[in-house]
């Protein structure tokens, strides 16, 4: 995880920090990981440290040169001896020791390669591939990116091992009550609508503001938009609706306190590996209303409404929510279970002894 800068890299930090806390809550673990992490993520993420051991390395690790430098010595070196390396950051040094596992996130550069810098793609493009077919297991967040995986670069399908996003059931018992957020973020006393994204361009934040503006009339409604700031923030910055609440980044029992009072949280991205807040959203209950692109109809199933992005199939989704709330807060729960850390973390660990398997 030396790639994994806290706080640069959005979900696929808490994707690997859930797994590796599931893969600690298994009863007898197999495993006990030594994780090379970036300075810095340790002190982030206290509860991993206590369950696994962890190395930071002698390098600053936030540049991509550095990291790519520090990988073919200092980690080959500290890597030498183990049984089994796992690359969290979708790839992995050409002289990596076998066998390993690679987790790639997602192959958003082929498909919207406009969001991305030409030296990214460049990079991406160079380096994924040969990562891809030297790895033992290839382990992806869905059976979407599964499928991108086999189809792009042709790794044999029995190589790639989904292992989901995992969310903490005690997650609910950290939420901000909602009295003191209508205070804080200025919410006034009416219907509360959230969505938790980055401020990047497949995150299509400009739709939902289309929807306030031409769809979701009610001057009570308001539409909080979390968050870190991303590439299309002057959108969001060019926006006069007095309505809508950007709010960036807030603490995490705030996120949960937003979610957990809100209509609905809205989820309009093009393109997700996985999408960990609809797994959120479902554990906290808030009725989900996303796009049916990418991964999002197998992750959220018949528990959430799922609408093809454009603005009539979402014009009538809000009053569909509030009056089916009870029903889809109880398929949200349901499904939600499906995605726990520790489902999360037996999956990690079955991708491990397949690895050792096949090495």
């Amino acid at each position: 995880m030396l790639w994994c800068v806290p706080g640069r890299v959005g979900g696929s930090e808490e994707y690997l920090v859930r797994q590796l806390l599931g893969l600690a809550e298994l009863p007898q673990p197999q495993w006990r990981p030594t994780v090379a992490v970036a300075r810095g993520l340790a002190a982030a993420h206290p509860e991993l440290a206590a369950v696994v051991d962890v190395v930071e390395p002698t390098f600053d690790s936030s540049k991509r040169t550095r990291r790519i430098v520090g990988e073919t010595t200092w980690l080959r070196r500290h890597s030498a001896e183990v049984a089994l390396t796992h690359h969290g950051g979708g790839t992995a040094p050409t002289l990596a020791h076998l066998p390993y596992v690679l987790t790639i996130h997602d192959l958003q550069f082929r498909t919207y390669p406009q969001y991305f810098s030409r030296a990214k793609r460049a990079y991406l493009s160079a380096i994924i591939p040969p990562s891809a077919r030297r790895a033992t297991v290839v382990a992806v967040p869905s059976e979407y990116v599964r499928g991108s995986v086999v189809a792009a670069y042709g790794v044999e399908p029995d190589r790639v091992m989904v292992v989901p996003h995992g969310i903490e059931p005690a997650v609910s018992a950290h939420v901000t009550d909602p009295a003191t957020l209508r205070d804080r973020y200025r919410l006034g006393d009416g219907p509360v609508v959230v969505y938790p994204a980055v401020t990047h361009p497949h995150k299509r934040h400009d739709f939902l503001l289309q929807m306030m503006r031409d769809h979701w009339t009610d001057p009570d409604l308001r539409l909080v938009l979390t968050g870190a700031t991303g590439m299309a923030e002057h959108v969001v910055a060019a926006n006069t609706d007095a309505r809508v609440r950007r709010v960036g980044r807030v603490p995490a029992a705030d996120r949960n306190g937003l979610l957990a009072m809100s209509d609905a949280m809205l989820f309009p991205s093009q393109y997700e590996g996985f999408g960990a807040p609809l797994i959120e959203a479902m554990t906290l209950g808030a009725p989900v209303v996303c796009s049916d692109a990418t991964c999002m109809p197998q992750i959220v199933g018949d528990a959430g409404l799922v609408r093809p992005l454009q603005p009539d199939a979402w014009a009538g989704a809000l009053d569909e929510v509030r009056s089916r709330r009870s029903e889809l807060v109880a398929a949200g729960h349901r499904r939600a279970l499906d995605f726990t850390s520790r489902a999360s973390g037996a999956a990690l660990a079955a991708a491990y002894a397949r690895a050792l398997h096949l090495s």
